[in-house]
């Protein structure tokens, strides 16, 4: 009889210890460590070991192919990919519960069962009866979508031997087990496991595999982030649930770039495309109100127009609030202390709050120029200009650094009607060409403020 042990293992990182400890050793996380039950004995046979195994090659004697993606029918999720799904490739898609995980990827499914062959919808946490009344409502019914309830890996991989499909998704991992261990569904060994088993899956069979992850409330995938190093595409599903809006986004991505977006907006059918963001994102822009301004924002290779807004008022509290919605916090308060030192702006008892319109969230340093033009704004009462956008990067000294791809947001802007632009000095210089913009260049802050709010 095999000898079964009490360990107890970390659900944020896989460290286990003999006895339960308040705070992990490993990750530093608190309350993390769960009772997993840990069975010596031999391995068990595995649906996959009748699949076979590769012979070892010298590198030089590998045959090199290209890639030959599949389109979705989706082009914002193709761009994500960086083109398509590639076969034999492994995508983990994490995101909020009810953010939309499960309807884009019944609307993906929807777009490859135009093409010949079956898809695999394996569902853990939903009966084929919902599935189906998601199906109807977003028109993404076909006979060639196969619906699988099952929860057990080794029934999972004997249906997809069975059927062969051209693609298919598990929603989700964390309900998924293997009876080659003793520990309950969604723990760190299952879901380890389990994922383990599908990547190999996908790499000897050539599908295409599509799993959904739970993300904790700390906002990482549950159960642990160790599965973003076992598959080749980690996508999270961003968005604020009381916002229409759903970003896309690409943390790893083994077959293309991971700088793409892919930009959604949700409605009664399901998620529908949106291919001019600039325009819907500044469609309900006030104009005449003071701490608002237009930032030409680059996420991949697309050029964004975002509104950024600040509020500026006198704190009520021995210590002013400081908050950040969409820019990182650090980053807007480095800004606030250069426009005390740099601007002459006296804000050190004021409540500050920034934030992106629209539920984006905005990393680029090009956004620096729209955080100070917003918060010196707001504190002067001045509003800008509302045919003039900015963008910049700004150093500790005050001074406006030049950043990539000037005349790319350029263009998005004129394109939308723009007429004013307030750019680095450095970006000036390199521009070619008549970009039908007028086009404001400035070394420092206090330049800036003064073309900008006079």
């Amino acid at each position: 009889m095999s000898k079964i042990k009490i360990i107890y293992q970390c659900q944020a990182c896989g460290n286990t210890s003999p006895k339960w400890m308040g705070k992990c050793p490993d990750c530093g996380g608190w309350n993390s460590f769960v009772e997993e039950k840990v069975t010596s004995s031999k391995r068990q046979t595995s649906e996959l070991d009748s699949m076979g195994t590769n012979a070892p090659l010298p590198l030089s004697e590998v045959e090199a192919i290209s890639e030959k993606r599949v389109a979705t029918g989706i082009s914002e999720f193709d761009r994500v990919l960086g083109g398509g799904i590639v076969p034999g490739s492994v995508t983990l898609i994490g995101g909020d519960p009810g953010i939309g995980k499960s309807t884009l990827i019944l609307q993906i499914f929807a777009g490859l069962s135009r093409r010949p062959g079956r898809l695999l919808y394996v569902s853990g946490e939903e009966s084929p009866q919902q599935i189906k009344m998601r199906a109807d409502r977003l028109d993404a019914t076909s006979q060639n979508i196969i619906v699988l309830p099952e929860t057990s890996l080794e029934g999972i991989i004997g249906a997809a031997k069975k059927i062969r499909p051209e693609a298919m998704v598990v929603d989700s991992i964390q309900t998924v087990y293997t009876e080659e261990m003793p520990s309950a569904p969604g723990s760190v060994g299952q879901v380890r496991e389990c994922a383990a088993k599908l990547v190999l899956l996908a790499k000897r069979s050539g599908i295409p595999v599509f799993i959904i992850g739970h993300v904790t409330k700390d906002g990482a995938i549950a159960g642990p982030r160790v599965l973003e190093h076992i598959v080749d595409t980690v996508l999270y599903f961003e968005g604020d649930r009381g916002h229409a809006y759903r970003v896309l986004r690409t943390i790893k991505n083994r077959f293309g770039s991971t700088n793409e977006i892919g930009i959604f907006e949700m409605s009664d059918a399901g998620l529908r495309e949106v291919e001019n963001p600039s325009e819907l994102f500044l469609s309900e822009r006030p104009h005449n109100v003071s701490g608002t301004v237009v930032v030409a924002s680059i996420e991949g290779t697309r050029p964004i127009m975002v509104e950024l807004q600040a509020l500026v008022s006198q704190t009520s509290f021995g210590m002013p609030r400081r908050t950040s919605i969409g820019v990182d916090f650090n980053r807007s308060s480095l800004l606030t202390a250069i426009l005390e030192k740099r601007a002459g702006l006296h804000l050190g008892g004021m409540d500050i709050f920034i934030n992106v319109v629209g539920g984006l969230k905005i990393m680029e340093p090009a956004i620096d120029l729209g955080i100070i033009t917003a918060i010196a704004s707001s504190a002067k009462e001045v509003p800008v200009d509302p045919g003039t956008f900015v963008f910049g990067e700004v150093g500790l000294s005050g001074e406006i650094r030049a950043v990539a791809q000037a005349e790319l947001r350029l263009k998005e802007a004129s394109k939308i009607g723009f007429k004013n632009a307030v750019i680095p000095a450095g970006n000036l210089a390199k521009i070619k060409g008549d970009m039908k913009i007028n086009i404001i260049g400035v070394k420092d802050v206090r330049e800036c403020l003064k073309a900008v709010l006079g």
